[in-house]
């Protein structure tokens, strides 16, 4: 039944992800906001609603270690296997604002993440205040210097706004699934968790994050497999961005959040921190800002190390 409730949970939560992405896009343009407004605000907003609502709800739930867990473990799989799996099927070329704001962001809000959570296990409010201010800083550095938009696939071949009932009824669909769609997925990781003897903490670095990567890791191989342009490095290190500074930075803000398993912050932390940080030399070497698969074979052995590390 908890693998019912989560393989269920999981299904809502892509369904309702996509439904809120497309009508998201389609009022932006009705009301003709700047595509790039649209791409670094409602398309990332969208694209890590699942997260946002798993995390809260866990939260609000009292299983905090679901809400960070969630997050850690689905910046680690962003990297690790989804981008991976997308540069082993095919060569991804990467653009200069990797090195000049993407990673270097990334790299910033993780180290933040840490530094906050590593003296006294808890993320409080405040500090949650400083994340999604800091994300706030940097969309209007970027709004200023223009820096061109990262829509996703759904959103660039959307270019015309879909009528006003059918952009309603995807908007009330896409937020009646996730709702429902996390609280299976809540239900299925708590009972899947206490029926195995593992804490909530691993169930929420393996399954439930995978799961809320499910939806980029789909586009990624859809895009390769209709030889269209591949998910770029910067649309996954976009996300580990927000997925901090917006997904945990707002749940922290609604209800602080206390790390109790300390595997936490003594083993995926770490694995987040040095999986992001390895990106950097793998993007100059062995040919400059390209990834292929060679470079993914030593992301995908890196996931599974940490796959395995957590499981022991």
């Amino acid at each position: 039944m908890n693998t019912l409730f989560i393989v269920s949970g999981l299904i809502l939560l892509i369904l309702g992800g996509n439904w809120l992405l497309k009508s998201a896009v389609s009022i932006s343009l009705r009301m003709h906001i700047p595509k790039i407004v649209i791409g670094m605000t409602v398309v990332s907003f969208a694209t890590s609603a699942p997260e946002l609502i798993v995390s809260v709800k866990s939260a609000l739930n009292g299983f905090p270690d679901l809400a960070m867990g969630n997050v850690v473990g689905s910046n680690v799989a962003n990297l690790g296997l989804v981008l991976a799996v997308t540069i082993m099927l095919s060569r991804i070329e990467v653009e200069k604002s990797f090195y000049k704001t993407d990673w270097p962001i990334m790299m910033i809000s993780s180290c933040m993440l840490y530094g906050f959570v590593v003296t006294d296990h808890v993320l409080q409010r405040y500090e949650g205040i400083v994340l999604v201010v800091f994300l706030v800083v940097f969309l209007v550095y970027l709004l200023r210097v223009q820096k061109p938009a990262v829509v996703s696939d759904e959103a660039s071949n959307n270019e015309e706004a879909m009528s006003a009932l059918k952009t309603s009824s995807l908007l009330l669909l896409g937020g009646l699934a996730l709702w429902g769609g996390s609280e299976l997925l809540i239900s299925g990781a708590v009972g899947m968790a206490e029926f195995y003897g593992v804490s909530r903490r691993v169930i929420a670095v393996t399954v439930v994050s995978i799961g809320t990567s499910v939806p980029e890791l789909a586009a990624s191989i859809i895009a390769v497999v209709k030889k269209e342009k591949a998910i770029s490095l910067g649309n996954l290190i976009g996300s580990n961005m927000f997925n901090i500074l917006a997904v945990l930075g707002i749940t922290s803000i609604i209800q602080p959040i206390a790390v109790n398993d300390k595997g936490l912050l003594t083993n995926d932390m770490y694995w987040m921190l040095g999986i992001s940080f390895v990106i950097f030399p793998l993007v100059f070497m062995p040919k400059k800002m390209q990834l292929g698969w060679r470079e993914g074979i030593v992301l995908l052995l890196l996931y599974l190390g940490f796959v395995a590390t957590t499981l022991l």
